[in-house]
């Protein structure tokens, strides 16, 4: 009995002393698969960031102005008929292209030519007794100089002479003014352009005093665009129309700013700025002779206002900002990159000039800056294609480094898996 009891409590102690060496052994198992993760983070700390890369380089650039515009004929009329009485055709197409000096309208011309026939026989009527009258004054002057008639029957006479002259002339205008009005019966085209609409139908009774007129032409060719740009802007503006500068050019896009519709040249400047926007109008002309701009269309306007001469240029998908304003990552040497301050100066689509200490021929990070950091190292791509590297020990820094990344992870792995 004290035997079988002896060996019980042996056992009990044996397993005692198992639990207590099991629990033991569990931290240091912990521990090492601790060190294994931290090995991984270590990792990432070493491993380069892939980043696209574009050199700084100089040269020139041009400085461009850009506005919406609206599009605005140099001079469009309304046409009226300039004497009352009926329409009898109407000779134009809606929408057509006409030529200033085209028949447009016939007004029914009888009564005109009824007004100038009755002014031909005034005019005749009035012409005989001025002849007659002077035939009279010539005799009353040879009586008088025989003493046969008082002075005063020549003095009459000659006053009847200047009336019958007097009437005469104002026949003459008679039979001018119904020469005119017969004449406006043919309703021409003053300007050449496109006519609109027609705004009355034959065999109505038109009017010079109609709002409507008859029908509105646009001239087209050559056409204007009037546009805003800021005040701020003026200045190297005007400065170019004080020297006499006429061939500023302008061009015109549609609204997505893909076509082109047109190259034309800068004509004049408004002559006040608007408080209200802070805006100047300037007024451009186009010869558009494909027709392609229309009278009230919107358009984008771009004018070259100047040219940079040696700048120091840059993507603008380099350019970044923060809190202590523009800035760009460098690559130096190392293949690491730097936070240069920068001051951007001109955009123009997706060039941008910068005033900064960068250096022509540096490479700036152009993609991937979301996870870069000043000093971070960096794998330099363009386009999934590799970059070659600023020199050769920085190539063959990258090669070690990558070297001994790839062995961490072997080191360490069997230390871990050893420990589990």
């Amino acid at each position: 009995m004290l035997a079988l009891l002896a060996v019980l409590a042996l056992a009990t102690v044996g397993g005692v002393i198992w639990s207590i060496g099991f629990r033991s052994d569990t931290p240091k198992a912990a521990g090492i698969g601790e060190v294994a993760q931290g090995g991984g983070r270590a990792d990432s700390m070493l491993r380069a960031i892939p980043v696209v890369v574009a050199p700084v380089r100089q040269g020139s650039l041009d400085v461009y102005l850009f506005g919406l515009g609206t599009v605005t004929p140099l001079n469009a009329v309304m046409v009226r008929g300039r004497v009352d009485g009926q329409l009898m055709r109407v000779a134009f197409e809606e929408g057509q292209m006409v030529q200033a000096g085209d028949l447009l309208a016939q007004i029914d011309p009888r009564p005109f030519e009824v007004q100038l026939t009755l002014a031909n026989g005034q005019l005749a009527r009035n012409q005989a007794l001025l002849d007659n009258a002077r035939t009279d004054l010539e005799r009353y002057r040879m009586l008088l100089e025989q003493d046969s008639i008082s002075r005063q029957q020549v003095d009459t006479q000659e006053s009847l002479v200047r009336q019958y002259e007097a009437a005469v002339l104002a026949d003459q205008g008679g039979i001018d003014n119904a020469k005119l009005q017969l004449t406006h019966a043919r309703i021409i085209a003053p300007i050449s352009g496109r006519v609109g609409l027609r705004q009355v139908d034959p065999g109505n009774i038109v009017r010079a005093s109609d709002a409507n007129g008859i029908v509105v032409i646009t001239q087209l060719q050559p056409i204007g665009i009037v546009f805003p740009i800021p005040e701020d802007a003026l200045p190297r503006v005007m400065k170019r129309l004080r020297a006499g500068d006429k061939n500023i050019p302008v061009d015109a896009f549609d609204r997505a700013q893909k076509e082109k519709l047109g190259s034309g040249r800068l004509l004049a400047a408004d002559n006040q700025i608007d408080t209200a926007t802070g805006t100047i109008k300037l007024k451009a002309e186009f010869p558009n002779a494909d027709g392609a701009l229309f009278a009230n269309q919107f358009v984008n306007v771009r004018m070259p206002v100047e040219t940079l001469l040696n700048a120091t240029l840059v993507p603008t998908a380099a350019i970044q900002r923060g809190a202590a304003g523009a800035f760009v990552y460098v690559v130096k040497s190392d293949q690491t990159v730097s936070v240069t301050p920068v001051k951007v100066g001109p955009v123009q689509g997706e060039i941008a000039a910068i005033d900064s200490e960068v250096s022509v021929g540096a490479m700036v990070v152009v993609d991937g800056t979301d996870r870069l950091r000043e000093g971070a190292k960096v794998e330099l791509v363009v386009r999934d294609k590799p970059v070659p590297a600023v020199n050769d020990a920085t190539r063959r820094e990258k090669r070690s480094d990558m070297e001994d990344n790839e062995r961490l992870p072997a080191r360490r792995n069997p230390r871990a898996k050893g420990g589990a």
